[in-house]
Order: structure tokens, then sequence, then C-alpha cells
């Protein structure tokens, strides 16, 4: 099954803008390459909560302007709480930022970049773990 874009969740770009080499930060790197990377506001939220300095956020900041970018509607609100109804009857509890980037990723047709597990729990999710 084909996705039309990645949304690299915040542990992928955490991973990314480490020194370090990593598989996480290789994919990501190559997915921003292609132009196949989309943002959407809990990302951006999450990563610019934890920056520590001007530079940082120049840096988050400009790496993520040429992004497509993609937000929730009423609608998709209503759809991210079927998800987290469906997760809850199972016993399952996903932090909301996940179910938001799920529910996106979900309505556009979009993978989700990640190694954080909770996304493991949504049914009919595409996930791309390095």
């Amino acid at each position: 099954m084909g996705h039309d874009g990645v949304i690299a969740d915040s542990c992928a770009w955490i991973g990314y803008f480490r020194r370090e080499a990593s598989d996480l930060k290789e994919t990501l790197e190559r997915l921003l390459i292609s132009g196949s990377v989309v943002i959407c506001g809990v990302v951006m939220y999450e990563l610019s909560q934890g920056l520590k300095s001007d530079k940082e956020r120049s840096l988050v900041t400009d790496a993520m302007q040429s992004l497509r970018y993609v937000e929730m509607s009423p609608v998709l609100w209503l759809k991210a709480a079927d998800v987290a109804g469906a997760l809850r009857r199972r016993g399952k509890t996903v932090p909301l930022s996940d179910v938001i980037i799920a529910a996106l990723a979900m309505e556009h047709n979009l993978a989700v970049l990640t190694v954080d597990k909770h996304f493991n729990l949504i049914e009919n999710l595409k996930i791309i773990n390095p």
C-alpha cells in the first residue's frame, strides 16, 4: 500500500537534529531530500517547546518552513476521538498528540516515521520504522 507522504514524528526530528548518525536520521534525511515529508501543528509544538536557544529555534523553523502542512478540522477531531475510543475499548491508551498525528496521517494518506511504539496500536495506520 502506497502513501502520499510522511509525517515525521517528534522522535524522528529529534534524532535528525542530533549529531550522531542513526537509521532514523538517515531515513528522515532521505525523505526530506525526496520532498515526501509533511508537518503538522502538534509536531511543531512538541519540537519547539524543547528548544534551548535562538539558534536551535532558527534551525528547526528553517527546516520546517518549506514542508507541506496539514492540520485538524472539526470532522477530523471527531475521527481522532473515534480512534482513541476504539483503542480505549481494547484497553489501550495512546497520548493525544499521537492520536492527532495518526488521524492526520490516515486522513491524508500519509505514513508516520517513528520509533514510538504507541503508533503500532493504531489500526489502519501506515508506519515507517527505520
